[in-house]
């Protein structure tokens, strides 16, 4: 028996499932979904860069592996900070959903001068701006469904595809954002999956749903955030390809996007982590 601790949004959860079958299609082993909550959740009202950004929603999942209350520890990727949590390794990236951030309401194109967009996203939010300065924002937060209740008039919110993938809502999408203009958050569409260091039959156990292609293009990305120790409260994004092997990281000075730098490369076959590392070292000069 495998014990995984995840939240029990339904967005989380479905996760969760598939990770747990996942594991127990390799191993034969049973597994039992321990749920937990999180500083995020108690906190529906707050914005998120204001309550503690990256980590809000992972460190109570975290510390009930680390208690010995659950085995694995289920993460959206894109929640976790740059740095590893002590005591703890990632045993396995799951296979990447779509990276992409889509609109849910009107399209880009289709919004009026002056239109109210939601997102709780300071990364988001920059990106828009840099395309449609004339837009308002107001905040978002809740569930995947509470959120779909909450499209301002004449007007869009922001979601991840992969978030409405897992729920099988996206014939919501109006309009899927290129990666190019609109830099995904860190490891966004991907499934992280924790376990304690030296626990070798949970770590063999788990290794089996690793994919190694997210993997590599993950870990650059993070290479990326944990250089510039950034969280959700700076405005930065990362997004590697790595069939193409292309990658685009992007940095913001300020939430309303009128200082950014952004790099469009091809990841270099050797020392990729130190290839975005520089990068984001030239992004902390440029936005000095």
């Amino acid at each position: 028996m495998i014990r995984l601790a995840t939240r029990s949004s339904a967005q989380a959860r479905t996760q969760a499932e598939v990770v747990a079958q996942s594991i127990t299609a390799a191993t034969a082993l049973p597994v039992e979904l321990v749920f937990v909550e999180t500083l995020g959740d108690r906190n529906k009202e707050q914005p998120l860069h204001q309550i503690g950004g990256q980590g809000i929603f992972v460190k109570e999942v975290q510390q009930a592996v680390l208690r010995g209350d659950a085995d694995i520890a289920v993460h959206s990727a894109k929640d976790l900070p740059s740095q590893h949590a002590e005591g703890l390794v990632i045993g396995a990236w799951c296979e990447r959903r779509d990276a992409r951030d889509a609109l849910v309401g009107k399209s880009l194109n289709e919004l009026e001068i002056g239109a109210t967009v939601a997102t709780g996203s300071v990364r988001r939010r920059a990106q828009l701006l840099a395309i449609r300065p004339d837009l308002q924002f107001v905040e978002l937060r809740g569930n995947i469904h509470t959120r779909l209740e909450k499209i301002p008039a004449n007007g869009s919110i922001v979601m991840a595809v992969a978030a409405l993938q897992v729920l099988g809502l996206t014939e919501t999408i109006t309009q899927i954002l290129p990666t190019t203009d609109f830099v995904p958050m860190v490891g966004q569409g991907c499934v992280a999956v924790e376990c304690r260091e030296g626990d070798t039959e949970v770590l063999n156990a788990i290794s089996g749903i690793d994919h190694v292609q997210t993997r590599y293009a993950v870990e650059i990305e993070r290479a990326f955030l944990a250089e510039l120790g950034a969280g959700c409260s700076m405005p930065v994004g990362a997004y590697v390809d790595a069939e193409r092997m292309l990658s685009t990281f992007m940095a913001t000075g300020s939430t309303n996007a009128d200082r950014h730098v952004k790099f469009v490369e091809t990841v270099p076959t050797v020392d990729a982590h130190e290839f975005a590392r520089e990068l984001a070292r030239k992004s902390q000069s440029a936005l000095a």
